[in-house]
């Protein structure tokens, strides 16, 4: 490897890492404010949006630059793709971060309703697995990618838990029907958040290991543990 393509490798690290700052900050600040009802900590999260936006577009540009001057192979070749990867995730939790940001707008000038699930236990999981999966990439650590696709289950879970728990809701408090429906739409997007942080992880598993496991059956199993985030 020449040593200027190795300079360039750590500079496309510098970038995704910056990204990655970015997107777990933004989604916290989005949780914040549907957890706090917090109409100007959601108008944040909405306005960083553009900003994610252009280090997606830049980490780009890097990826395909360097594919064109250097012609990587090996490990090199695999950790550029997965960062082409990955980062189009990323952009993809900004933007559901922004959703779950415009719903918490609506809930904070609406009457308080009670939360028909766990909106806290649903969104500390999805964090949790975009922080490991993101830890993962830092570390190239196979074991915990592995972890974060098992824990995915999870996440589906409670969703379709939610969803029967609206159900019953709605027809309980019809007049809460607009607010409800809301937050059905802010545990979609969790999940959702969930399965972007598992392509992410099965991304790391490409990188380390050269194996496509985004099909098969045997990840290994991983227990995501209760924590709090930050």
């Amino acid at each position: 490897m020449t040593t200027h393509l190795i300079n360039e490798l750590d500079l496309l690290k510098q970038r995704t890492f910056s990204l990655v700052t970015i997107v777990e900050e933004n989604l916290s600040l989005a949780v914040k404010s549907v957890q706090q009802r917090d109409e100007e900590a959601a108008l944040a999260a909405i306005e960083k949006d553009a900003e994610i936006d252009r280090h997606e577009v830049s980490v780009e540009e890097e990826c395909l630059k360097l594919l064109a001057l250097y012609q990587p192979v090996a490990i090199d070749l695999r950790f550029i793709i997965a960062i082409l990867k990955l980062t189009n995730d990323l952009e993809r939790i900004g933007d559901l971060a922004v959703n779950i940001a415009e719903r918490a707008i609506f809930l904070a000038r609406t009457d308080s309703v009670p939360e028909p699930f766990d909106f806290n236990r649903m969104a500390s999981k999805a964090r949790m697995m975009l922080k490991m999966s993101l830890d993962a990439l830092v570390n190239r650590d196979v074991g915990l990618a592995a972890k974060v696709c098992a824990a995915d289950d999870e996440v589906d879970a409670i969703n379709r838990e939610m969803y029967e728990q609206v159900k019953k809701s709605i027809k309980q408090h019809p007049k809460h029907l607009d607010a409800l429906i809301n937050l059905l739409s802010v545990s979609r997007h969790l999940e959702r958040i969930a399965d972007h942080a598992t392509n992410i992880a099965e991304d790391v598993i490409y990188l380390v290991k050269g194996q496509i496991v985004r099909h098969a059956p045997d990840v290994p199993d991983g227990k995501l543990q209760e924590a709090d985030i930050e």
